[in-house]
């Protein structure tokens, strides 16, 4: 019903500074919450006279209480009416009426006629509905807000002494020493650098199971410390955190709304203008091509004005939307406004990027291979070996076989790490490395051929041999997520092309892409045509997606109808996306486009129920069969039946996506 901003509502969505976002009581704070109290208690007031103007039917005193229960019931919604009309006409050097015009223009028609009572009654039930709509509206935007409300204030700073001292979040600096006792929030995003705990991260990604951190993991502002004790280093500045920058989506989506709901806007005073223009024609037919008569025509004129109100049609989409945002965000995806989740049910193709959002984004050992000749007893002694020297190293690729290799027992042995080729350590006058296939001579027979077979699967391969001689092979890969194919599958299903863009070379995209399913690969692009790609895709298919975590990825972030980040992802692509994935979770966008999908559906239906009541209502006042209580009765209903429906979205789909 309402287009205009609401003066009353306060939360940390309208705060200017995130950095305050737990200053809920401040002067401003309270003048809102007062206001609103002061208008409910007067429009209760003018509720009352109505009631008792009933026992003083046809006297003076029923016209004077029902003048004064119109003024303290309704004077919000006459005056946003006429302030909304006056500003947009201003601003829009054109006439630009609120649609509470003809509501009170209905009001002041009933009075003219004598129909006190009912000119009351208008106003009771279009001001009790305006605060129902309030309601609704409020409840899906504080969903939100709950998700973020829950912020620290002060952090314990270790001092150069070792003392702590209580400073407010704000002071906070980077490189300071945070001390983070049992059941405090983390401050802000930092790094453990002593100490271990589980920590409730709910606030951040919305999983409510607490994950276990220990020294040099990283730790985000909000989130609560469970189990022990820790010392952490600051790592971003207050504005440059996750909370900060979640605040920031959020903050977002009242500022961008959907299609559906700027067309609606768009035509909602063209629409008020139609029926001030078609009011007195509407008048004039009555009076002299039907016969009705001055005060019939008159009536029936003022009945007009309140069915063809557009307040239903009004609602029909942002209270949706942002009850399905508040949906999604409990769920752990953010989105920056409605016409971006909106887009998504008319999404035609998504595009992927593969390290990081596809695949886990580290390697892992997928295959070994142990050359035949090598006698049983010498691979446990082999294994010693191999893990000893990787313990040594700090090749990205070490961890992977660490981590492989975790029950394996470690030697002491000295190594030599030789830039380019790999490790070297001699044991038992014995020569072992740790290198590439390609360093060692003469690899035949079933050893090359597994090889061969590693590396024509993109997999990395390491050799680790004994005086130049291959015992054990291993295969490295960057592995796909456990739930992709899910939804690569899903997404097919559904008449969504997926495709993966990619810099990684075309064997090892090729690998990834087989095991998930999609079938159109681009590899070896730079970020430029990464951008470039998104265009063709856009030009060929339709409304496209994009996917990504990367710095590289940010041009086609930008470059896509709706770009999607992965919480784990960098800065840059986090701030031109439109959306986080604030799990890293791929099967959440499934979640995502069944919203968005529900989300097309209530609106429509809330479009053609709400013109369907006023075409009804519109018809029913020309045949003589309905008069303004029940005019007014069957009009805001509907409304708030819109709305209503379109709360609906915050109930949480059946479906096995978590």
């Amino acid at each position: 019903m309402k287009t205009h901003k609401r003066h009353h509502e306060h939360s940390i969505l309208n705060h200017p500074d995130p950095n305050l976002k737990h200053t809920h009581h401040d002067d401003d704070g309270d003048e809102h919450h007062h206001n609103l109290k002061l208008i409910v208690g007067l429009y209760f007031i003018g509720l009352g006279l109505f009631i008792i103007s009933l026992f003083f039917r046809g006297t003076t005193a029923e016209v004077v209480l029902n003048l004064i229960a119109i003024v303290l019931s309704g004077f919000h919604v006459i005056y946003e009416g006429i302030e909304d009309t006056i500003t947009e006409t201003r601003k829009q050097r054109k006439f630009r009426p609120n649609v509470h015009i003809l509501m009170t223009l209905g009001a002041i028609g009933s009075m003219i006629i004598g129909d006190f009572n009912e000119a009351t009654l208008l106003i009771l039930i279009f001001a009790g509905s305006h605060f129902l709509e309030d309601y609704a509206e409020g409840r899906s935007r504080r969903e939100i807000t709950n998700l973020l409300s829950i912020t620290p204030k002060t952090a314990r700073r270790i001092k150069e002494d070792g003392s702590i001292e209580l400073i407010d979040v704000k002071d906070i600096k980077v490189k300071d020493r945070l001390q983070v006792l049992i059941g405090d929030q983390v401050p802000t995003d930092g790094v453990i650098i002593k100490g271990n705990s589980d920590i409730n991260e709910s606030v951040i990604t919305g999983e409510s199971i607490p994950v276990f951190k220990k020294e040099e993991d990283n730790v985000y502002g909000s989130s609560i410390n469970l189990s022990n004790e820790l010392i952490i280093e600051v790592t971003k500045d207050a504005s440059e955190t996750v909370i900060a920058k979640i605040i920031e989506l959020v903050s977002q989506t009242k500022k961008n709304i959907s299609k559906t709901a700027k067309i609606i806007k768009r035509i909602e005073p063209i629409y008020v203008n139609i029926v001030l223009i078609f009011a007195p024609i509407f008048y004039l037919m009555g009076l002299y091509l039907f016969g009705w008569g001055h005060d019939v025509s008159f009536y029936k004129t003022c009945v007009l004005l309140i069915v063809t109100s557009p307040c239903a049609l009004a609602a029909t989409d942002i209270p949706a939307t942002l009850s399905s945002i508040s949906n999604l965000a409990k769920r752990g995806v953010l989105f920056k406004g409605g016409s971006y989740l909106s887009n998504i049910s008319d999404m035609k193709a998504i595009a992927f990027d593969k390290t990081g959002t596809l695949t886990i984004g580290k390697p892992v050992v997928v295959d070994k291979f142990v050359v035949t000749t090598a006698a049983t007893k010498d691979i446990s002694l082999y294994e010693k070996l191999l893990v000893s020297m990787e313990r040594q190293s700090n090749h990205p690729l070490a961890l992977a076989i660490l981590n492989h290799y975790q029950n394996v027992e470690t030697m002491e042995i000295e190594v030599e790490n030789i830039i380019g080729v790999g490790l070297k350590t001699t044991y038992d006058n014995n020569v072992y490395t740790i290198t590439k296939p390609a360093y060692l001579k003469d690899i035949t027979g079933s050893t090359k051929e597994k090889i061969d077979e590693f590396s024509k699967e993109g997999k990395t391969v390491i050799v680790f041999a004994k005086n130049n001689e291959a015992e054990i092979i291993l295969a490295l890969q960057d592995i796909a997520k456990d739930n992709v194919k899910e939804v690569i599958t899903y997404f097919k299903e559904n008449g969504v092309k997926p495709v993966m863009i990619t810099g990684d070379s075309r064997l090892t995209a090729t690998a990834i892409a087989n095991q998930v399913g999609i079938e159109d690969i681009y590899a070896n692009v730079m970020p430029d045509q990464k951008q470039a790609i998104v265009m063709e895709l856009k030009e060929k298919y339709g409304v496209t997606t994009m996917l990504g975590d990367g710095i590289n990825d940010a041009p086609a972030l930008t470059a896509a109808d709706i770009g999607i980040a992965m919480k784990d992802g960098t800065d840059i692509a986090i701030d031109v996306a439109d959306g986080v994935l604030m799990k890293n979770d791929l099967s959440k966008f499934i979640y995502t486009h069944q919203i968005s999908k529900k989300l097309r559906r209530i609106v429509l239906e809330n479009i053609f129920f709400s013109m369907g009541v006023v075409l009804l209502l519109l018809i029913s006042n020309i045949i003589g069969v309905m008069d303004m209580p029940i005019a007014v009765t069957f009009h805001e209903g509907s409304t708030i039946l819109v709305i209503l429906n379109g709360l609906r979205m915050l109930i949480p789909l059946k479906t096995n996506i978590k």
